[in-house]
């Protein structure tokens, strides 16, 4: 399982959504320190989601235009997928993005938060309960389970804070691209900034 943003694409979405408000040097400071670990991750998203407050959906296709897929991503799930896996994303992002971005790319089950729209334009709230780091781990523990995968046999990819709860449910925590903090507690630290590094890890 991966995470979406600076791991399956190098971007951090809410960034480039930002970016169309004209905000995107303050989001994005706002977001390294949720990354490292600073700040609560649930209440630094609301915050940074509410500086986007008036974009219009239409944006959304500009963000799309600028998402790189990882290095080394579709060999990877390729890989995993020759060896009768599946590949899961669970992110702190956004649907509005994953939904086009993960089928792409071949994923077979993702998760995300969801932005709340009035009048075509963001109302800078999110829609339903927030993936957070929590929400991460229990996603992998439950498909998983759907999959009949025991949880030793599974893989979480990460680079930030929020991801550490899944890295440690899972049989293998891989640190990539990680903030300091997450490459300490990691099982494995991937240098490269290149998935297919991963394909060597999997059983």
């Amino acid at each position: 399982m991966l995470d979406a943003d600076s791991t399956l694409i190098r971007n951090e979405v809410i960034e480039l959504i930002a970016d169309e408000a004209g905000r995107g040097p303050e989001v994005a400071a706002a977001t390294e320190a949720a990354m490292r670990g600073e700040v609560d991750f649930a209440t630094s998203l609301r915050s940074r989601v509410e500086r986007l407050t008036g974009v219009p959906v239409s944006a959304f296709a500009n963000v799309l235009a600028r998402i790189e897929p990882t290095p080394g991503v579709r060999e990877l799930i390729d890989a995993v997928h020759a060896r009768g896996g599946a590949v899961g994303v669970v992110s702190g992002g956004f649907h509005e993005i994953l939904d086009t971005v993960a089928p792409s790319l071949g994923v077979d089950v993702w998760r995300a938060n969801r932005l709340a729209v009035a009048d075509d334009a963001l109302t800078g709230v999110v829609h339903g309960d927030i993936v957070d780091a929590e929400g991460k781990a229990a996603a992998l523990r439950e498909w998983a389970s759907a999959a009949g995968v025991p949880l030793a046999c599974t893989i979480a990819i990460g680079d930030g804070a929020n991801d550490l709860k899944m890295m440690d449910a899972a049989g293998l925590g891989v640190a990539f691209n990680a903030k300091p903090a997450v490459r300490e507690r990691a099982d494995v630290v991937v240098g490269p900034v290149d998935l297919a590094e991963v394909i060597a890890l999997l059983p």
